[in-house]
């Protein structure tokens, strides 16, 4: 899989790209990571990128044909070019599994300033969001997308390293514990040390069901459940209940 980020400043990425399991990664091959420069496109005589608004108002707006250039410059026939933008899809874990899988050249566009020229749009298959609020620019953004579909990549890391995952199957993952078995007087369940298969699954269940009721009660609305889920869920409400009751 090959990740094309065109940005103002692509010295941001230099952490990011030799750093932890991205740098393993590029240097296994898995993945080409490439940062293109936009300003390297312009053709102002004043190597600028960006100009006032028509119409008025606050704000440097990113013009048309740097940012045009700079997308047919990386974009082949196995492309999918998405703006960095507040105003795209929210980004999640299953469109991050979605483009693992099923894009050869995924392109990210970073904003800046006030944002894009609206004809910019016409260029690209989409704009991407990674929340409800809005950041300087949208190397962060693309950092986190990027991120987030490199490790599903197969080959990055193992299947059962992320197959639990938050979110992979609609809850959020269950608690995990290590060494040592008792720290600050809180010891480590004593189900995960029995080598007992099926009852640290249940447990595991259960955990991620609670987790989930407790952080992310949205989730299980959206979620079609086992009925072994639904015996579950029913019984952590009817203890969370009573706990409200007695309190």
């Amino acid at each position: 899989m090959k990740i094309s980020i065109i940005t103002l400043f692509p010295e941001m990425f230099d952490g990011f790209i030799n750093t932890s399991i991205v740098k393993k990664a590029i240097l296994q091959n898995i993945v080409k990571v490439e940062v293109i420069d936009m300003r390297a496109f312009t053709k102002d005589k004043h190597n600028r990128v960006d100009d006032y608004p028509f119409g008025g108002g606050a704000g440097l707006v990113l013009m048309c044909q740097p940012v045009v250039d700079a997308i047919k410059h990386v974009r082949t026939e196995k492309s999918k070019v998405f703006l960095m933008s507040p105003q795209g899809q929210t980004f999640s874990q299953k469109m991050a599994q979605r483009f693992s899988e099923d894009i050869d050249h995924l392109v990210l566009v970073c904003g800046h300033y006030e944002g894009f020229d609206e004809r910019i749009r016409d260029y690209v298959d989409g704009e991407i969001s990674i929340g409800d609020y809005v950041l300087t620019g949208g190397e962060l953004a693309s950092m986190v997308i990027s991120d987030a579909v490199i490790r599903l990549v197969e080959g990055v890391i193992t299947q059962e390293s992320h197959e639990d995952d938050s979110f992979s199957d609609g809850l959020i993952e269950y608690a995990h514990y290590t060494r040592p078995r008792e720290y600050d007087g809180k010891e480590v369940p004593e189900v995960l040390l029995s080598g007992h298969h099926e009852n640290i699954r249940k447990f595991r269940l259960i955990s991620s069901i609670k987790k989930t009721l407790k952080n992310r009660p949205d989730l299980l609305e959206k979620r079609v459940l086992t009925k072994e889920e639904s015996e579950i869920l029913d019984t952590l409400i009817h203890k969370q209940s009573l706990t409200n009751i007695n309190e």
